[in-house]
């Protein structure tokens, strides 16, 4: 065997799980209902039957009968056959493809052929079992094998995620934001595959949470921060009746936040990251107690109550560990926003943290778990867009949803937004 010849049968394609049947009507008629019922059961082999008879209708009705007289009228000829595939639960099936040509040799393409190999969903089914943990090297063994599918080494497994993924990744980017009505906004950085990804968490008013966006950076800074959250707005992200942005108190987004929703917007500090950050300062022993009494402080159900007990506790924190005292001190109003805006009985459970993220990383990593390797930038935006569009739809309505008409009024009134149509002229 010469060299080139060597090449060529390398190069064929050896992952086949053994062979495909396809069985014709005639054949199918003349078999007992028990096989009938088996073969109904699999599927595959009916469905062939039928791919195979929509291909022999559309060649009939395109150049007659075959071994039939040609007349003038008739200008397309059978001309063999081609090896190709068709699309059948989430894998590729091989069949022999009919070839017709006109007189001057131009090819003639079937419709029927092109429709059944050009929409299949193998790149979804792949997705989703790849998103879920099946590693490239084992979807052969692990996915629902037909014989004759092909397409399931691991290098065809890899290509076809890497197209899906970045499908749903330029979804994800260019989705129009201007039909979700968001009244509140959680932004928070995660470590992602050995990067800072912040990630934007809107809550329509009827309570649905929707993904706005996401950026990688270094830190969280106002200058890689504005920029990203002015890019929400360019996408339809409507400010113009007030949002309420829940943030764990990073100075580059609150400056990040002011700058790109100006006088539109108020902040509601996280409230566990600040009390974490004041007990961090004291003896451990006394670690637990803080926590007790400042959640307490927190969880008063009116801004002037919650406001005198944390002032009670930095007087306390003023003698027992000024630097503790100065954290509480530190933005201890934008703590305070929900209570100040009247809705924290109503609303408070759901945003006076950052839990809505929190919970979404824990649902990220486990969709990303199985990567070993992280290469580039591009693979951890491919996997945080498909991984987050599969979360969305499964995250509840936060909790209390049916007030959150009333956070946008008081929203509005906070900021002075008249939404009235302006009068053209006095009477």
């Amino acid at each position: 065997m010469s060299v080139l010849q060597s090449v060529k049968e390398r190069k064929r394609k050896t992952k086949c799980m053994g062979e495909v049947k396809v069985i014709d009507r005639e054949a199918y008629d003349g078999l007992k209902i028990d096989t009938k019922v088996e073969l109904i059961t699999t599927l595959i082999p009916i469905a062939l039957m039928h791919v195979n008879e929509l291909l022999v209708s559309e060649v009939k009705a395109l150049a007659g009968e075959r071994y039939s007289r040609k007349d003038e009228s008739e200008k397309v000829y059978r001309y063999g056959s081609n090896p190709g595939s068709v699309h059948m639960a989430g894998q590729k099936v091989p069949i022999r493809v009919p070839r017709l040509r006109k007189p001057e040799g131009v090819e003639v393409t079937l419709d029927s052929y092109a429709a059944l190999n050009g929409t299949g969903d193998i790149d979804e089914h792949l997705l989703k079992r790849v998103l879920y943990g099946i590693s490239s090297r084992n979807y052969e063994a692990a996915a629902e094998a037909i014989p004759g599918a092909i397409g399931l080494s691991s290098s065809s497994v890899s290509r076809s995620f890497v197209k899906a993924s970045a499908a749903k990744l330029k979804q994800f980017q260019e989705r129009d934001l201007s039909s979700e009505d968001i009244v509140a906004l959680f932004i928070d950085g995660k470590t992602f595959a050995q990067a800072t990804m912040v990630v934007a968490l809107g809550v329509t008013i009827t309570g649905e949470k929707r993904f706005l966006g996401f950026v990688e950076t270094d830190t969280e800074n106002a200058q890689v921060l504005t920029p990203f959250l002015r890019s929400l707005i360019e996408r339809g992200l409507d400010i113009s009746q007030g949002l309420l942005v829940i943030i764990d108190g990073s100075k580059g987004l609150r400056a990040a936040v002011n700058k790109a929703f100006s006088k539109k917007a108020l902040l509601q500090r996280c409230q566990w990251h600040k009390r974490e950050n004041i007990v961090s300062y004291l003896p451990k022993r006394e670690q637990d107690l803080w926590r007790k009494r400042l959640t307490n402080a927190y969880n008063r159900p009116t801004y002037q109550e919650a406001l005198d007990a944390l002032n009670k506790l930095h007087s306390e924190l003023n003698e027992l560990n000024q630097s503790a005292a100065s954290s509480l001190a530190e933005g201890l109003e934008e703590t305070l926003t929900l209570h100040r805006l009247g809705v924290y009985a109503v609303l408070g459970r759901s945003f006076k943290t950052t839990n809505c993220l929190e919970s979404v990383n824990s649902l990220v990593e486990e969709r990303c778990a199985k990567v070993d390797c992280w290469k580039n930038s591009k693979q951890r935006h491919r996997w945080l867009a498909t991984a987050l569009l599969d979360i969305e739809p499964r995250l509840y309505r936060v909790k209390g949803f049916k007030h959150l008409p009333k956070l946008r009024e008081a929203l509005k009134k906070e900021l002075k937004i008249d939404d009235r149509p302006a009068t053209e002229g006095v009477a």
